[in-house]
């Protein structure tokens, strides 16, 4: 049989109909309205907090994609200033020893993305580094006199005497080189180092450079193949490197400059950059910091040679923590309910947090030294008139034994005496999780779904991070096994808790999670009454042929060759069972996707549509990737999901 332990759950159903009257469930147009905080940095005085605010287009007057806006926090006065309003920042940075705040944008129709400096007291931003290319990252030396930024080659544009220029395919590539310049002076000064510069950092005395280097400037090098180099500042040249092969996430050096520490896969077959590293700053081999630790680590800060800052998650739950080198001494405070996203620390000790709740999406936190967290920034007041269903982290135990989390968010106007409709939300990757936060977006149901009367369900089936190395390895070399049982052991746990309608379910998700939306209206389509599929896998076959990371998939995925084994690969894909499917299926594809060929879909809707009588729609998305970026496609992307499902698992016909 299987079990289901589920935190303490209580909500008097009088208060639910009282909340009922007073507030209104929330809608697509809200959805498409929702800000967040993107990015915070900490002044080195903690004086102020710059961070940035993403803003969404309105999805009925303009297709765009969202633009980030600079803001300022005043922490003495507990105020906070638009700074810019225009453009798109992102890379936000404090300039050391100057009173001012840098960042990346293109301003007063600039060609290029260019590095611009205003005063912390306000004014007018200037630029302070334009380049040939755009600038995609940058970071100060410790006395802010020099910036090293990095940027693409211009590269030699193929010409041709035919009024006609043909593409080559992963052909003229442009690699990353890297420059560093006084901005007051001029006069960049280039690194001649093979390969593809990815981002570096500067050691906290100026002398050496940190860079993280891939073979080629192809994603699939970008993930499987970077490597830290160790660059002497005054003759640019490379002076050690670190012997470690793996998915490269944060790195940096020790405040004495004589130790980096970094994030990383344990090695190459490792699917994620979760594990912490420490290695000497003159090269070698590294050691693996808390390796048995039963979470992912996601990012760090070296401001004290004792102590250690790190932000990671472990299961469902954000984890802020601190180790000690000298004494391997590790603490950890869970965060609390916060699905802390970053940090940053002064040197006093005092952090700030941006972090989102059920409640809420991400926010901007202060924790003075000593004193406790406060909530600084309230970027969407209209959430409070939005009834919402309670949302809580959920364990079961698979069919063979392992314990499997997810969360679970109830239908806003819960009442234990009923059973409801569920959707499943399955996350992509795999080598990703779902934290216990905010969960409402273009394509997850969430808050949206429990107004209308759904439970939400997203699992984070074996193969997700969150819960250290061996758990994230269960699911390789074995795509749509029990990775994807492991949903449906789910799905049987919610009914047999009561909460799920069985004739009533429906899954969907996008790319990894969208191959699992197919699977499961195919190889289970008894289970479900309707299913979106998004970005996903329909044939794994010719997955791997049209995809830009095929070694990725080799290495911490498949773990073996499509051509060296057909048949196997045939069998787990949708196609395969296509001719089975009852379940009626949306597919929904960005029509530039670079990851998963929109072919993948195309497939999947021609057997599903030539071999069954079942319902189904393919939709394109011109414009769009791996995923919706612009306004009107997401919101369209929004309103088609709700009202299939709506149509085929609530048969509540909205067409």
């Amino acid at each position: 049989m299987i079990k289901i332990t589920l935190s303490a759950f209580a909500l008097v159903l009088s208060t639910c109909l009282l909340f009922a009257q007073e507030k209104r469930a929330m809608t697509p147009i809200d959805v498409a309205n929702i800000k967040y905080i993107s990015a915070a940095v900490f002044s080195d005085d903690a004086s102020h907090i710059a961070y940035t605010l993403r803003i969404q287009a309105d999805p009925l007057k303009e297709n765009l994609a969202a633009s980030y806006q600079m803001h300022v926090y005043n922490v003495a006065e507990g105020q906070s200033t638009p700074f810019i309003t225009r453009g798109s920042v992102r890379a936000i940075a404090f300039r050391p020893g100057h009173q001012s705040i840098t960042f990346l944008n293109r301003l007063d129709d600039a060609t290029n993305t260019t590095l611009y400096e205003i005063p912390i007291s306000g004014g007018e931003a200037r630029a302070i580094v334009e380049h040939e290319t755009s600038i995609s990252n940058y970071h100060w030396s410790p006395d802010g006199s020099e910036v090293l930024f990095i940027a693409r080659e211009k590269g030699n544009e193929a010409s041709s005497d035919l009024p006609y220029q043909p593409e080559v395919y992963e052909g003229n590539l442009k690699y990353r080189r890297a420059w560093v310049v006084n901005p007051e002076k001029g006069n960049a000064e280039t690194f001649s180092i093979e390969g593809n510069i990815e981002s570096a950092v500067w050691s906290h005395n100026g002398s050496h450079l940190l860079m993280s280097i891939s073979s080629s400037p192809l994603v699939d090098d970008h993930y499987m193949e970077q490597q830290l180099h160790i660059v002497n500042r005054q003759s640019k040249s490379i002076v050690a490197s670190i012997d470690h092969e793996g998915k490269m996430g944060q790195f940096c050096f020790s405040p004495d400059g004589s130790e980096i520490a970094f994030i990383a896969g344990s090695n190459k077959f490792d699917p994620v950059a979760g594990r912490l590293f420490i290695a000497s700053a003159s090269g070698g081999m590294p050691m693996a910091i808390l390796p048995d630790w039963q979470g992912a680590f996601e990012s760090i800060e070296w401001i004290d040679q004792d102590q250690m800052h790190y932000l990671g998650s472990k299961g469902a739950e954000a984890v802020l923590g601190t180790y000690e080198p000298a004494s391997k001494k590790i603490t950890e405070m869970i965060g609390n309910g916060l699905a802390i996203s970053l940090f940053d620390v002064t040197p006093d000790g005092s952090m700030i947090t941006v972090g989102d709740r059920w409640n809420h999406p991400p926010e901007l936190f202060l924790n003075k030294k000593g004193s406790s967290t406060v909530r600084l920034t309230t970027s969407n007041p209209w959430l409070k008139e939005i009834v919402m269903g309670k949302q809580e982290v959920m364990r079961y135990k698979a069919s063979d034994g392992l314990e499997i989390e997810g969360i679970l968010i109830y239908p806003s106007d819960y009442d234990d005496a009923n059973t409801y409709p569920l959707l499943v939300a399955v996350h992509g990757g795999p080598e990703a999780h779902i934290n216990n936060g905010w969960l409402t977006g273009y394509s997850y149901p969430g808050q949206v779904a429990a107004a209308k009367g759904y439970a939400v369900f997203y699992p984070n089936y074996r193969g997700s991070t969150g819960r250290g190395l061996e758990y994230t390895l269960t699911s390789q070399g074995d795509p749509a096994g029990k990775e994807f049982d492991d949903i449906v052991d789910g799905v049987d746990a919610l009914i047999e808790f009561g909460i799920a309608d069985k004739d009533k379910v429906g899954v969907t998700g996008g790319s990894y999670g969208g191959y699992a939306t197919a699977w499961l209206s195919t190889k289970y389509t008894d289970r479900f009454a309707g299913g979106v599929m998004f970005v996903g896998i329909s044939d794994k076959v010719a997955k791997w042929g049209t995809t830009d990371i095929p070694n990725e998939e080799y290495l911490v995925h498949a773990r073996k060759w499509v051509y060296e084994d057909y048949d196997f690969f045939l069998k787990r894909s949708p196609i395969y069972y296509a001719g089975q499917c009852k379940t009626p299926l949306l597919i929904m594809h960005g029509k530039e996707d670079p990851r998963v060929h929109p072919s993948q879909s195309m497939e999947m809707y021609r057997h599903v549509k030539s071999r069954t009588d079942t319902p189904v729609q393919l939709i394109f998305y011109p414009g769009e990737g791996h995923g919706n970026a612009r306004a009107t496609a997401r919101y369209d992307y929004n309103l088609r999901m709700l009202q299939w499902f709506d149509t085929h698992v609530k048969g509540v016909d909205k067409s």
